[in-house]
């Protein structure tokens, strides 16, 4: 399996992710399952009423920072600010309140980061963190934490989220370079929850309905990720958690894809991914894997 496979999968793990979860977020396992049964399907609607494959911010914040980074060949804070304001400006059909409100913030001040807050611990920037996990493969640890916290910074300037968004970072990366899930537990999402106590995911109860507060997040996808042995059952899993569904699934999805690669996933969703978000992911994985000039 090449370098190139697993960057793409990762990408389009994402998004699959995203509009799998789309279908259900906001809704409980309890609600899934009485509409649903088993939810694993792309068939849109949902509480923003999507056409099915279609996807919600998880994805367009991606690209939009992904497309910044190709064009200033660098994770660039400036740059990320200005694609993310392009990006609100465009009218999403989704847009997360910490999101929003840091963003009018720039366009007031013109500095892209935003002012420190331990309330800002949202999902926001580690749902969007795959284009720098791409563009900053084989550089050193200390440029891609600041390259994670550049971007992050931006709307979400918060210890948790800088400790969420670094790990993932980590997490992807290592499983590109074809390591197993045993090295990713022990050596990313351990250590997280030693330093960070709010992430421990092994000590807690199945995490149900989880919410946009990033510890919650990511004990919903370690969970899952973590408890299941391919890409589909990772996803069906994560979605059907309800809460935060997209945000999860997207996660779940990028970190998924990278272990996993692209014949694991379901010709079904590659399939049932819109067309145009399908090739921009492919594309762009493609683009940014090829910075750092590495290969497998």
């Amino acid at each position: 399996m090449t370098l190139n496979d697993r960057a793409i999968a990762a990408y389009l793990g994402l998004a699959i992710g995203d509009a799998l979860g789309s279908t259900v977020e906001f809704m409980t396992p309890r609600e899934i399952a009485e509409q649903y049964g088993t939810h694993d399907t792309l068939c849109g609607g949902g509480w923003l009423h999507l056409k099915p494959g279609h996807v919600t911010d998880d994805t367009t914040m991606s690209l939009a920072l992904g497309n910044s980074i190709l064009a200033h060949h660098k994770v660039d804070a400036l740059a990320a600010a200005q694609a993310f304001d392009g990006w609100m400006r465009a009218k999403p059909v989704d847009i997360g309140n910490t999101v929003r409100r840091n963003l009018l913030q720039f366009r007031k001040t013109g500095n892209p980061e935003a002012p420190y807050s331990d309330h800002d611990a949202g999902n926001g920037a580690a749902m969007r963190v795959l284009p720098v996990a791409l563009a900053t493969f084989g550089q050193p640890e200390e440029g891609v934490r600041a390259a994670s916290r550049a971007q992050a910074h931006v709307t979400h300037h918060c210890t948790l989220s800088d400790a969420a968004c670094e790990c993932l970072v980590f997490m992807v990366q290592d499983a590109l370079r074809g390591a197993d899930k045993n090295h990713l537990l022990h050596t990313h999402a351990h250590p997280l929850a030693a330093r960070h106590p709010e992430f421990k995911f092994r000590a807690v109860r199945q995490s149900s309905n989880p919410s946009g507060y990033v510890a919650d997040t990511l004990q919903a996808v370690f969970q899952s990720f973590f408890d299941t042995d391919d890409f589909r059952d990772c996803l069906i899993d994560v979605v059907n958690r309800g809460g935060d569904a997209d945000t999860t699934g997207a996660i779940a999805g990028m970190l998924a894809g990278a272990l996993y690669g692209l014949d694991e996933i379901p010709e079904k969703w590659l399939k049932g991914l819109d067309a145009n978000t399908s090739r921009a992911c492919a594309i762009q994985a493609q683009a940014l894997i090829r910075i750092t000039d590495q290969s497998v």
